[in-house]
């Protein structure tokens, strides 16, 4: 959106001289875009708020493969297998609660447990969100489609509150309407900074399942680009440390380039116990995510 990365484009017009005509929206469904214009695509760079997005385009074969002087700059698990996208800041999938009612300490090890009887009608969700549809995709390649579905239907059955989005789920935290809830970590972080006593904070699950995802938002450089060497001058911005101070100090998400620390009190990311999967198998399991999440009831 234009409100996180709005500022971000102009300092590089600023600094590098390149005019960027940017179109903002839904990372989904520019993705559906491009593939729709195919080689005719105007754009140049596609910069998307996550890896099934980039990779819905990658498994099209629209993206030039990247520069390695790009590609080393973050670790090889948040870029593509290709070398086809860069992964430029990271998004944590986690637990926000309400200390008032919740601590660390009463969370189960992984989102498994939030199916128990003791969690009915107290975490909330976000079925038709991109990165709780993200988060089961996940779960599918780590834990089968049968256990995924299991783990959908128990939601639902325990009566798990739904929210259109990651931000309302945490304002209904913050409002007392439910206790905790399963987003993406900035979230929190930007609802404190503008309401310091807001009655939310972030957990992370203690051992490594679809519920501790990092995902990456990423860049990669269409085939088609009429300005190759700009696009690469652009994605090469994202990754320089005023860029990845940016991410960390503005729009709260982890910085992925070496020598920029994230935002307060965040954990290092390499403490995140995050699952091991590769990333770019994330794009073919979204259809079957969305199956299921509709199978189960939740939408």
């Amino acid at each position: 959106s234009e409100e996180l990365v709005g500022q971000l484009i102009e300092r590089f017009e600023e600094e590098s001289g390149i005019q960027v005509s940017v179109r903002y929206g839904d990372s989904a469904e520019l993705a559906a875009t491009i593939l729709e214009e195919g080689d005719r695509s105007p754009a140049s760079v596609f910069l998307a708020q996550d890896p099934a997005s980039l990779g819905s385009v990658a498994l099209a074969g629209l993206f030039s493969p990247l520069e390695t002087t790009l590609l080393d700059r973050v670790p090889d698990e948040f870029s593509d297998r290709d070398g086809l996208w860069v992964g430029v800041s990271g998004r944590a999938r986690n637990v926000v609660y309400d200390p008032s009612m919740i601590t660390p300490g009463d969370l189960p090890p992984t989102e498994e447990g939030l199916t128990d009887e003791q969690w009915a009608g107290r975490v909330g969700i976000a079925p038709t969100n991109g990165s709780f549809l993200s988060f089961v995709a996940a779960k599918i390649l780590i834990d089968g489609e049968a256990t995924t579905l299991s783990w959908l239907e128990a939601m639902e059955a325990n009566q798990s509150p739904t929210f259109p989005k990651n931000s309302t789920i945490v304002s209904a935290v913050a409002d007392g309407q439910v206790e905790t809830g399963l987003v993406n970590h900035y979230y929190a972080l930007r609802l404190l900074a503008e309401d310091p006593a807001a009655s939310v904070a972030n957990a992370f699950f203690a051992e490594a399942c679809a519920g501790a995802l990092v995902m990456p938002a990423g860049a990669g450089i269409l085939a088609s680009a009429d300005a190759p060497t700009a696009a690469e001058a652009f994605v090469a911005y994202l990754l320089s440390i005023e860029a990845q101070e940016y991410f960390a100090q503005e729009t709260f998400e982890y910085p992925l380039a070496p020598g920029v620390a994230p935002s307060g009190d965040l954990p290092p990311i390499d403490s995140i116990p995050t699952p091991a999967i590769n990333l770019s198998d994330l794009a073919p399991m979204l259809d079957v995510a969305t199956d299921l999440v509709a199978e189960a009831g939740l939408l």
